[in-house]
């Protein structure tokens, strides 16, 4: 088995939808990135890579290569899954934090899973997302969200 942890943020700014998780939800502010800035699914992302040893998010869909340029980031986990599979890896379970002040995400979180879960290929139970907030520990709460993920992979 291996394991591999992921970690992603970005600003949130105006003009931008909040994507998280695979899915739109209704915010004055968007995370700001190359693709559509999902700092979950990216978190997600690198944990997968990590724990096979295949490098990060930036090695396999680089900031400046612009096939990804406002690319939905569901891709970049349908493309590791293949990769992950070729590689003779199968995705056991996933556990993700999402941090975000605003606004507040128990809603959504049912459906996140839903849409991570079917671009990975997995049943909904192997893979978690939580939700957790700054209460404005860290500065100004609506510039910022960071997710975490925690992926172990059996090999072979």
């Amino acid at each position: 088995m291996r394991c591999g942890i992921g970690y992603d943020t970005h600003r949130l700014v105006e003009g931008r939808k909040l994507i998280l998780g695979g899915i739109e939800i209704a915010a004055p502010r968007g995370l700001l990135g190359h693709s559509d800035g999902d700092v979950l699914t990216h978190a997600i992302a690198d944990a997968l890579l990590g724990a096979a040893g295949l490098g990060d998010l930036g090695q396999h869909f680089p900031d400046t290569d612009p096939r990804w340029k406002d690319s939905n980031s569901l891709k970049f986990l349908e493309v590791i899954r293949n990769l992950l599979s070729e590689k003779g890896f199968r995705i056991l379970n996933i556990d993700s934090v999402v941090v975000l002040d605003e606004p507040k995400l128990a809603p959504h979180i049912s459906r996140m899973e839903g849409t991570l879960a079917m671009a990975l290929g997995m049943n909904p139970p192997a893979l978690s997302v939580k939700a957790k907030n700054t209460e404005g520990a860290f500065g100004d709460p609506a510039t910022v969200a960071a997710a975490h993920a925690v992926a172990l992979l059996a090999a072979g």
